[in-house]
Formats: C-alpha cells, structure tokens, sequence
C-alpha cells in the first residue's frame, strides 16, 4: 500500500529501530513509548486490521506471537509484558496497517 506508514517503514523509506526481521514479520522500537521497553511488530504484508485476519493470513499472526515470545526472551522480559493491537480509530488504531504493541519493564496495571 503506496500511503501506509508501515508499509514505507518495512520498504526503509522511512527509519526505524530495528528490533528484528524476518521474511514474513518486521519489528521496531515505538517513537512515542508508554513503557520502557515499547516496540511494535508487524507483518510485512499489509492488513489493515486484525479485523482482515483470515484463515489464509491467521498463520502470519501465530508467527507474530512466536516472534514476540523469543524476542522477551532475548531481551529479558518474559516474566511479564503487555501485547495489545486496535481495530479501528474508535479503539485508538491510528495506523491503519496490523501491529501488535508490545510493553514492557514497569508494572503495567490492570484495565479495571
């Protein structure tokens, strides 16, 4: 997708940090973190949504989730960290590409 922040982000025209990279996934450290460890992981293919998750794609976020897990491993939070994606402006999706948040290094509290 030509205009997708994202879509330009994992092409390199636009920089990022750079956490990790696969063929099918690509993460980077949030600009605006609201954790001390803040990064957001994509795929690579462009979804705008998990609401556009379909059988044919579901594998891609299984392999997301996968990422995730060895990537709290590597940098040292598996005991504990917040994975979080939003579905439509209503729920605070300001990026219309799938992302998944990742949050972690302070106690993060709970949704009550």
């Amino acid at each position: 997708m030509n205009d997708c922040l994202f879509c330009k982000i994992i092409a390199g025209e636009i920089p990022s940090k750079k956490v990790y990279e696969d063929e099918l996934c690509y993460a980077f450290y949030d600009i605006a973190p609201l954790a001390p460890t803040h990064f957001l992981v994509v795929p690579k293919a462009h979804l705008a949504s998990a609401a556009e998750v379909t059988e044919e794609s579901a594998a891609v976020v299984g392999h997301i989730y996968a990422v995730i897990a060895k990537l709290a491993k590597e940098l040292g939070f598996s005991d504990g960290y917040r994975v979080v994606t939003n579905v439509g402006a209503i729920a605070g999706q300001t990026v219309h590409h799938l992302h998944f948040h990742v949050l972690a290094g302070k106690e993060l509290g709970s949704f009550n």
